[in-house]
């Protein structure tokens, strides 16, 4: 199965792409894993993408189709794969469209995470990140066992630059005006699965697994 999970930062795309990935047994690729593997190696490409995302803004489309498609051209995606975070506009759909079907596959679904506005800056204000093991949590939706200390290493939690109120809310709106024609585009190719994200992640589980083996 050949699935795509898109929504806004902070209605839960990686948290739901584990859930799915585990259940079909396919391999979750994430172009946020790959952006901060990189950044942490101060590669070339990570140093670009640092700057933009501190800045709140989109990495640019050549970079991430690059990144991808070395991605996609590993063997273990045979059987399937769920993209995360990627694509973001309609220029990189075309993009992956066109080696989708140079290598002979198709896209089975889009799944498409729904949640307001309000509710998406504050889940991205609430979350912190381990500065030792790189562990992700949530004040709100899930929160350390103590408050600002890791669960799995007892690291301290940080807030990420780019979760701050003002660049949160910086990153929706540039998430809603880039990809609102990404959302057109998949559902007039009738790929894409509207989800309300505004559930516990049990229900929202549930909500796409019924919808995805519906169609198999």
């Amino acid at each position: 199965m050949r699935l795509i999970i898109i929504g806004p930062p902070g209605a839960g795309k990686g948290t739901q792409a584990k859930l799915i990935c585990r259940h079909f047994d396919i391999p979750h690729i994430s172009t946020g894993d790959m952006f901060r593997e990189n950044i942490i190696a101060a590669t070339e490409t990570g140093l670009l993408v640092d700057e933009y995302i501190k800045k709140g803004l989109l990495v640019p489309d050549q970079i991430v189709n690059r990144m991808v498609e070395d991605r996609l051209s590993n063997p273990d995606v045979n059987k399937g794969f769920l993209l995360d975070g990627y694509p973001r506009t309609v220029s990189q759909a075309d993009v992956l469209q066109s080696f989708l079907t140079k290598n002979g596959k198709k896209l089975d679904a889009v799944i498409n995470l729904n949640i307001s506005r309000e509710k998406l800056i504050s889940r991205i204000a609430g979350r912190r990140i381990c500065e030792n093991c790189g562990a992700l949590f949530n004040v709100i939706t899930s929160p350390p066992k103590i408050e600002g200390v890791c669960d799995n290493c007892g690291g301290r939690l940080i807030q990420r630059s780019d979760d701050d109120v003002n660049v949160a809310a910086t990153r929706v709106d540039v998430y809603i005006k880039e990809t609102k024609p990404l959302i057109e585009y998949y559902n007039a190719l009738s790929l894409l699965y509207n989800v309300d994200a505004d559930n516990s992640i049990e229900k929202v589980f549930r909500d796409i697994c019924k919808k995805l083996e519906s169609d198999r």
